[in-house]
């Protein structure tokens, strides 16, 4: 299939260096607010890039469930692929494409596992049966003969953990903080003249005193 002669003109918006705020977060919180309000499907699902000892990257979906005032939350299986790619390279990057708003952010950091305190207080929040959906999936990404060997193993979950009853969290769930280094705000425009302003956290200084600086890079 040929679709070289696909193509959109993006005109729906623009990003001026001059006018952005000093703070990424800022930036990032208002084109999300944003993509809520236009009725994004799942706005705030990420493409989350990672690359292990192997050096090969591998790419997946994953939902964002917070944004902090140093980087963005998510929640997996600490022994799935992408969690072994953590441990052995915390370097990640991840992607949001909003295609109704012609927009991208990406996001570039180091990853790290969040307070288990505060994975179990999010976990107990996930709808029952998601949780006793995260007690089949171990070890996620492991190979399975076949699905009804996961209907059963979650049926045998939901009698041992009815609706009434809590399901406790597991060990090997939990949250990670990518920590943003560098993030980039991109805006289609037409005749691929698009607009990129990235933002790159000041060397030396700590968390707390964070600054930025903003170039525009050529589309």
């Amino acid at each position: 299939m040929d679709f070289s002669d696909q193509r959109l003109s993006y005109e729906k918006g623009e990003l001026d260096q001059q006018s952005v705020p000093e703070s990424p977060f800022e930036l990032l919180n208002a084109w999300m607010n944003e993509a809520i309000e236009q009725n994004v499907q799942e706005p705030y699902a990420m493409s989350l890039a990672t690359c292990g000892a192997d050096n090969k990257p591998s790419v997946r979906i994953v939902l964002l469930r917070e944004m902090t005032d140093t980087g963005i939350v998510f929640y997996t299986n600490y022994e799935s692929a992408k969690g072994q790619d953590i441990v052995e390279n915390p370097n990640a990057e991840a992607l949001f494409f909003w295609h109704e708003l012609e927009r991208q952010v990406r996001i570039s950091g180091s990853i790290a596992k969040i307070d288990a305190d505060k994975s179990a207080s999010y976990f107990q929040k996930r709808p029952h049966d998601s949780q006793v959906g995260a007690w089949v999936s171990q070890p996620q990404s492991g190979e399975v003969d076949n699905r009804d060997v996961m209907e059963q193993t979650f049926e045998q979950l939901q009698a041992k953990y009815p609706d009434n009853t809590t399901v406790p969290t597991p060990e090997f769930w939990g949250g990670y903080e990518l920590t943003v280094e560098k993030i980039e705000f991109w805006q289609g425009r037409a005749s691929r003249m698009h607009d990129r302003i990235v933002y790159t956290q000041d060397s030396g200084n700590s968390e707390s005193t964070a600054s930025w600086t903003t170039k525009r890079l050529l589309p």
